[in-house]
């Protein structure tokens, strides 16, 4: 779906967290709804709590479905009734909340499939409160995928703007990480990122592919992935007209990345770019769903219970996955 200006829908994340503060201060901004129709979906209380908590007030006006916010130049409220004030609190993983925070990423997905919504940004949810609420996948991004049909490769992205990074495999025990070493997902993770990165606006995106085993396998000698899968899956995306370069060493890799030479890092298991995003960048960090046919982001902290309902919360992360978000409708 092409619109001139995009609609994103906007959710507060896990009643129990710092999401409804950070939605009430990214809105109090303004930024983030300038030149989109902002939805913000979810509980009355919920949102009314927010404000509180942010220390700021806002009246906006309320629309009873995401059709309507094209009527109106800045950000609308759409009441969703999915969890009251006493099921929850803050500081608490529990199942209303998880049950409350899939029922509105639901109607998003579906406004979405109506051609309501073109992008949705949601703000920090529990996994293990999500689980407890009837979530039977391993994570939110598996959930999006069945509920979005996908049968193609699909992969969570982290980013900090100029740096982005990939992943081969997700939450899954490191013991079984070697065996999603395959050519194929490597090279379904490479050219995703990479055709993802020019949605996102880069034009001639640099992407380079780590090794899996210490110091990229020293040539076959501490282990033959590098030499038999990586290198081989490399060689094939340049074959298909993809400039991925590769495979670096995974210890040295994020310094090329840190130094401006790359745009993304496609790694071999979660922690291998985690650690080395977050070190760069938690204060800021970005996670998008790769794969999907909507741009769906969130900042890439989670709900920070030790101080939700303070007021303290970082901004930074939240405002850019919203503008990422709406980058991406645009393009």
């Amino acid at each position: 779906m092409t619109q001139t200006t995009p609609v994103i829908a906007l959710t507060l994340g896990d009643p129990g967290g710092i999401g409804p503060e950070l939605v009430a201060k990214l809105l109090a901004e303004g930024e983030a709804t300038q030149d989109c129709h902002t939805v913000l979906i979810g509980d009355r209380w919920l949102w009314q709590e927010g404000q509180r908590v942010a220390g700021v007030s806002l009246e906006l006006p309320e629309v009873t479905s995401f059709r309507e916010a094209r009527d109106h130049a800045g950000p609308v409220f759409l009441e969703m009734d999915t969890v009251s004030r006493d099921q929850t609190a803050y500081a608490e993983a529990n199942a209303a909340g998880g049950a409350s925070v899939l029922a509105v990423l639901e109607r998003c997905i579906e406004a979405n499939k109506a051609g309501e919504v073109d992008g949705i940004c949601f703000a920090p949810l529990n996994k293990y409160a999500m689980k407890l609420g009837g979530l039977g996948h391993e994570d939110e991004l598996h959930w999006f995928v069945e509920k979005f049909g996908v049968t193609t490769f699909f992969s969570e992205f982290n980013t900090l703007g100029t740096l982005w990074t990939s992943r081969i495999s997700s939450h899954i025990p490191l013991k079984e990480a070697h065996t999603y070493v395959t050519e194929d997902r490597i090279i379904s993770a490479a050219t995703l990122i990479y055709d993802t990165l020019k949605k996102a606006g880069f034009d001639a995106p640099r992407v380079g592919v780590a090794g899996f085993n210490p110091h990229g396998g020293e040539g076959g000698t501490c282990g033959r992935e590098e030499v038999d899968i990586i290198a081989p899956a490399v060689e094939k995306c340049v074959a298909q007209g993809y400039p991925i370069v590769g495979p670096y060493p995974a210890d040295t890799i994020f310094l090329k990345a840190r130094d401006g030479d790359l745009d993304a890092v496609v790694t071999m298991f979660h922690d291998q770019g985690q650690i080395a995003i977050k070190m760069l960048g938690f204060d800021r960090g970005v996670t998008i769903l790769g794969g999907l046919p909507v741009p769906v982001g969130s900042p890439a902290h989670g709900t920070a219970f030790d101080i939700a309902g303070q007021g303290k919360a970082n901004l930074t992360p939240t405002r850019n996955a919203s503008n990422l978000v709406k980058a991406m409708c645009q393009h």
